[in-house]
């Protein structure tokens, strides 16, 4: 390797080193995604907490470490805001946010509705910071069939 190559070599490794500190926060925390909303419980649409609870939306941990997630939040069009208390999401895991009431366990939270959250005939879930900042966004449409939907 020439000496000019190695040079080349440090300052983009240098380069690539400084740009990746400068990453936002939001952009740091992407390894959160939204993997499923389960959005038409099974049965009759009754509000019974079980049924409730049968509605759920799940978080995935994709990275490698665990990700702390405490005051984010969960957040349709019509104005459902989910809060997240003290949580950590363990690397590679899941947390899911049941729209009924319950208590809250380390991989299973309760939204604490007292009616459906997530609309049948389509919706879009957001999660961002506790600062605002948008982490991941999943939308889907009725299909006649589903009744979830990964994303």
């Amino acid at each position: 390797m020439s000496k000019r190559a190695a040079a080349v070599a440090v300052i983009s490794t240098v380069l690539l080193s400084v740009l990746t500190s400068l990453a936002t926060p939001a952009q740091a925390a992407l390894g959160i995604v939204i993997s499923k909303i389960y959005y038409d419980s099974p049965g009759i649409d009754t509000g019974s907490n079980s049924s409730l609870n049968a509605e759920y939306i799940t978080l995935k941990n994709t990275r490698t470490t665990n990700q702390v997630i405490t005051g984010w939040t969960i957040r349709d069009p019509a104005g459902h805001v989910y809060t997240f208390p003290t949580t950590t999401i363990k690397a590679g895991s899941t947390v899911t946010v049941r729209s009924g009431r319950g208590t809250n366990g380390i991989t299973t939270r309760y939204w604490q509705q007292d009616w459906y959250v997530w609309n049948n005939t389509g919706d879009t879930a957001y999660v961002r910071t506790s600062s605002g900042a948008a982490i991941d966004t999943c939308t889907y449409q009725d299909t006649a069939t589903a009744v979830s939907t990964t994303c």
